[in-house]
């Protein structure tokens, strides 16, 4: 927490004037874009990033769908998760979050900034108009991120299960599913320190709707826990040997 606390110090007239821009925004929408606003927000994770000692090594942006919506279903560490998707993701993406963890002070002007969608986990109904709600915005063309894992808490670089029913959004999408592994991520605003820390971002092969259309959503959740947990023992297992990044190619065949 000591990294947030610095961030949020040093940045405080940056983000008291971006949540009055964001509130101005809300005023105005007719005036930006999703493409406006996306970039308006990578411009507050980077001045984040640059204020907190982050960095974030980003790869398989070339596997990404080059047109129409999909899911991105990622492995869930911290609160920087999110931030480090976005700023590796060239083009608008979203959100969906915790209605409750949503309200929180900068997550609230942040989720309205990028058009996210709330979850509420205690409402059976409303929960299903959310994804009723995301379904219908990715079919017609908008990215979102989701977390499976649901919690955080003390994951670190350990996948917990992935819950099947957060692969419903892209199921009545019919919509390509890309599994995003992220490592480290839990470091930033988990770890004690301020010392400067470096996160990883894999977005691996699309999974498209031909190819999971015939499985269970329980089956699309191991699948892609699967393949999110190859690369993430492969990269750990590298950075423990001392060894780089895998090279592309090798990336490609076991994102597959």
């Amino acid at each position: 927490m000591l990294r947030m606390f610095y961030v949020i110090l040093i940045s405080l007239p940056f983000i008291i004037y971006y949540i009055c821009k964001v509130h101005y925004i809300a005023r105005h929408v007719e005036d930006y874009s999703e493409e406006k606003r996306y970039r308006i927000a990578r411009r507050c994770i980077s001045i984040m990033m640059h204020n907190g000692r982050i960095k974030t090594d980003s790869y398989g942006q070339e596997l990404l769908p080059k047109e129409g919506g999909y899911v991105m279903y990622s492995n869930h560490q911290g609160k920087y998760d999110t931030l480090g998707i976005m700023i590796s993701h060239p083009t608008p993406c979203t959100i969906v979050m915790d209605a409750y963890r949503s309200k929180l002070p900068i997550a609230d002007s942040f989720i309205d900034l990028v058009q996210g969608s709330r979850l509420d986990k205690h409402d059976m109904k409303s929960q299903m108009r959310t994804i009723l709600k995301i379904a219908d915005e990715v079919r017609g063309g908008r990215r979102y991120i989701v977390f499976p894992e649901g919690g955080y808490d003390h994951n670190k670089n350990d996948l917990q299960e992935f819950m099947a029913g957060a692969f419903k959004c892209a199921t009545k999408a019919r919509v390509p599913i890309v599994p995003v592994a992220i490592i480290d991520s839990y470091k930033p605003f988990g770890v004690n320190s301020l010392r400067r820390v470096r996160t990883q971002v894999h977005f691996l092969s699309p999974i498209p709707y031909e190819e999971y259309t015939g499985m269970t959503t329980q089956e699309i959740a191991e699948t892609v826990k699967s393949r999110i947990s190859v690369v993430i023992d492969r990269q750990l297992k590298l950075k423990s040997s001392g060894g780089r990044n895998l090279p592309l190619e090798k990336r490609k065949s076991e994102s597959n």
